[in-house]
């Protein structure tokens, strides 16, 4: 086992009328940017980048310690739910083990 890779992804779903994508932007880009600064994870917005009213974002972690990766999601997806102006609709957290590959 090499290690264990973390995946976080939410939809992020404004909650008043949005008039441009520059508006979204500006209510979504301050969250992912303080989730790279304060967490060890890297951050992308997903889908949903020419809408208005939504977003996904992802993030991602990895470690040799699986309860590390899973708490460190965690801590990610609170302070997602807590530091916007946004209601998370969904979000899913992953955990899965990277396998070396067999040497032919």
């Amino acid at each position: 086992m090499l290690g264990y890779i973390g995946t976080y992804t939410a939809r992020l779903e404004l909650t008043w009328g949005v008039d441009s994508l520059k508006e979204k932007r500006a209510a979504i880009k301050p969250v992912t940017e303080r989730l790279k600064a304060r967490f060890p994870v890297s951050v992308a917005r997903l889908d949903g980048l020419e809408a208005y009213d939504w977003e996904v974002i992802g993030a991602v972690t990895l470690s040799h310690d699986p309860e590390w990766v899973e708490t460190t999601l965690q801590r990610v997806a609170e302070f997602v739910a807590s530091h916007g102006e946004y209601r998370v609709a969904w979000e899913r957290l992953e955990v899965l083990p990277l396998e070396e590959e067999d040497e032919a």
